[in-house]
């Protein structure tokens, strides 16, 4: 066996030299892997094998560029010229495919004359993820081989491709026995060479290019289909034309000179660079400084979940999505049969449902109308109605019912969970678990930290929260912790704009123009405006009182702040419109043209001022926490990365004078926060605060 270099190794069986690359934990293709490849295969072809075999040690193939040195000088050969050396190799190269071959891995694969795969392998080019395109030949390669259609679904959305499907595509060549990759890798190269199968180079192969010549409707169909999709994202856009230039340009070489021109444009620009930045800030959001990785777990065998409405039928849903049994208690015969029903109601909607998997799904959940049958619970999560009264005589009761060790969550989105866990005699075991709705959909899991709950109680809840495909956020105990906390600012101002002169389809246009899926007041309306609101109690002293006492309820009644067609499409309303007159009318004020621009600010960076408060008084971590919190709960546009960060892109100067202008004009609501004072005073940004 020869050691290329420390990542790298050569050895000889036979006819066929294999190349084996391990740089753990994934095999990135860093400056190291780059010149082991372009040494090894130098090596392998200057050898007297006949064949070349590309294998990696670890639990995949190469999963991509390393993603830290991007927008730095690259040391050593250039991706370009590992794959050059491959293509041209005068030896079959065959890549022996584990794990994942994801963007710069899968580039890698495409040079290879041949890829062979276990079932349980993986490829695919995800780079639209991070605001990129493939950079290396993907855009350009991948439709010469699966076909135009195909490439243009698998390059902007990032689909992983299981290799039983990518077979079928021609993307590999064949798919080898599970736990027998190398061997299969071998025994195809011997079969290549006994065969004198060709060295096909996929770039030389433009017949696929060619059927989609006599279709240019392709390109505009797609764009069509996925408008709403890829609304506000550059990246998407972008790899469409990479793709568009491989058919209209139909030289490879004039195809990969544009793919560069478009990979450049978007590496430099502002959205790539927030969405990179928020791929690390959601794997920071992970590590809690106090509780280490290796800090000690509690086994989550079985969950129980008190009440089967809307929210309980869907933290149930993520249990019994992953195995794990649920125990769901309600109070009412009637409620838990409406609940289990909407939860299978759920299961035969979702999209590609397998009857078979609804069954399996629907036999982990037992209902009960008795809270005793919790006593055997691992972890126990109450979503009963927000009153504090209620949730703790709830947790009270499950103090006397759960056995020892079992931790008790509250799903409270605002709630002091220190004093729900006072009445119980373990305050170590209780912890605030706020899934967002609808919970089986929303990835968003704010884990509430009391001031007694255990180390092991946190690491548990931050593991399952994985294991059930939810993203983590640990916050501290505040009212309405790190997201509703920020979002009471968003809505104050929202409302108060209203009542200065701006409609609601004004405000909402400059949110949904920034990226929100929605402003506040569609929002509302799609939530119903009657959430919380009480028709006996109601005297019409706000807007929203008025407007449920016409019944205009939102969506679900044809009008909200908005009118609505029978496609649920919603227009401006002449009704809404006056209402609001006749409030700024009553209260004595002149109504005035509201700026765009006056908006955005007034919107977004009380926001900002909240978030520098949470840091300030560590009920966060680190400003990316709140990021994660705002992108993945409340739709904040990914290409911005988050408030804090747009907080830092403006620069913490520009939002502290834009504070101290509006609260000299409308009062301490914008009185700037001590962190945010501070951090302008010394240059800083938000993301260079370190709590301690």
């Amino acid at each position: 066996m020869t050691e290329i270099n420390s990542v790298t190794t050569l050895v000889q069986e036979g006819d066929v030299a294999v190349l084996t690359l391990n740089s753990p934990p994934v095999n990135a293709l860093s400056a190291k892997v780059r010149e082991g490849l372009d040494l090894g295969f130098k090596q392998a072809i200057e050898s007297d094998a006949e064949a070349i075999v590309l294998i990696c040690d670890g639990r995949t193939f190469i999963a991509g560029a390393d993603i830290t040195e991007f927008g730095g000088q690259m040391a050593g050969p250039s991706l370009q010229d590992v794959q050059a050396t491959m293509e041209n190799s005068p030896k079959p190269v065959i890549a022996a495919i584990h794990g994942t071959a994801l963007g710069g891995g899968l580039e890698v694969a495409l040079c290879a004359h041949y890829r062979v795969a276990v079932p349980s392998a993986k490829v695919g080019l995800p780079e639209v993820n991070i605001g990129l395109l493939p950079g290396a030949g993907g855009t350009q390669r991948l439709p010469r081989i699966v076909g135009v259609q195909k490439a243009l679904e698998m390059v902007t959305s990032g689909q992983h491709v299981p290799a039983q499907q990518a077979l079928a595509m021609g993307l590999v060549d064949e798919v080898v026995e599970e736990g027998k990759l190398r061997e299969g890798a071998i025994a195809f190269a011997n079969k290549a060479l006994a065969e004198n199968k060709p060295l096909v180079k996929v770039r030389e192969n433009n017949a696929k290019l060619e059927e989609a010549k006599g279709k240019p409707e392709i390109f505009a169909e797609f764009r069509k289909a996925n408008a709403r999709k890829f609304r506000g994202f550059q990246a998407p856009e972008n790899n469409i034309k990479a793709v568009e230039a491989a058919v209209t340009t139909g030289s490879f070489d004039e195809g990969i000179a544009e793919e560069r021109k478009l990979f450049m444009e978007l590496m430099m620009g502002p959205q790539s660079a927030a969405q990179r930045y928020y791929f690390f800030a959601e794997r920071q959001a992970q590590k809690i400084p106090d509780v280490p990785d290796d800090t000690p777990t509690r086994p989550i065998k079985k969950v129980g979940v008190l009440g089967a409405g809307t929210m309980g039928g869907g933290i149930a849903m993520n249990f019994a999505n992953v195995g794990i049994p649920v125990t769901i208690v309600e109070l009412k015969q009637d409620a838990l049969d409406r609940g289990l029903s909407t939860i299978r109601k759920n299961y035969e909607r979702s999209r590609g449902a397998d009857p078979a998997q609804t069954e399996k799904r629907m036999s982990m959940l037992t209902g009960s109308l008795d809270r005793a049958d919790l006593a055997d619970c691992d972890l126990i999560i109450e979503a009963v109605f927000e009153r504090m009264d209620i949730k703790k005589e709830v947790f009270a009761a499950l103090d006397k019912i759960a056995k020892p060790g079992a931790i008790l969550a509250s799903n409270t989105s605002y709630l002091n969970v220190d004093e729900i866990a006072s009445v119980t005699s373990r305050p170590q075991d209780v912890i605030g678990l706020h899934f967002f709705s609808p919970a089986n959909v929303m990835k968003l899991l704010e884990v509430i930290r009391g001031e007694k709950t255990a180390k092991d109680v946190i690491a548990t809840s931050m593991k399952l929260a994985k294991q059930i495909g939810k993203i983590a956020v640990l916050a501290g105990v505040c009212p309405g912790f790190i997201g509703n906390r920020m979002l009471s600012q968003r809505q104050r101002e929202a409302q108060k704009l209203v009542m200065e002169g701006a409609m609601p389809w004004d405000i909402d246009r400059v949110l949904y123009d920034f990226g929100f899926p929605m402003g506040p007041f569609a929002m509302s309306d799609l939530a119903g405006l009657d959430i919380g609101w009480v028709k006996e109690n109601s005297k019409g002293e706000s807007i929203r009182d008025v407007l449920c006492e016409m019944d205009r309820r939102g969506q679900k009644t044809g009008a909200g702040y908005y009118d609505y067609d029978e496609n649920r499409t919603a227009k401006p309303s002449p009704v809404t419109e006056k209402i609001i007159n006749d409030f700024i009318a009553k209260s004595g004020r002149n109504p005035r043209k509201i700026s765009d621009e006056e908006i955005l600010e007034r919107c977004v960076y009380p926001m900002i001022n909240e978030g520098a408060k949470i840091l300030e008084e560590g009920k966060a971590i680190r400003s990316s926490d709140i990021d994660v919190v705002w992108v993945n709960g409340y739709g904040w546009p990914v290409y911005r990365g988050g408030p804090m960060y747009y907080g830092d892109q403006i620069g913490t100067a520009k939002v502290l004078a834009k504070m101290k202008e509006f609260q000299g004009a409308m009062g301490d609501d914008f009185k700037p926060s001590a962190l945010l004072e501070k951090l302008a005073a010394d240059g800083k940004k938000f993301s260079d605060f370190k709590q301690g």
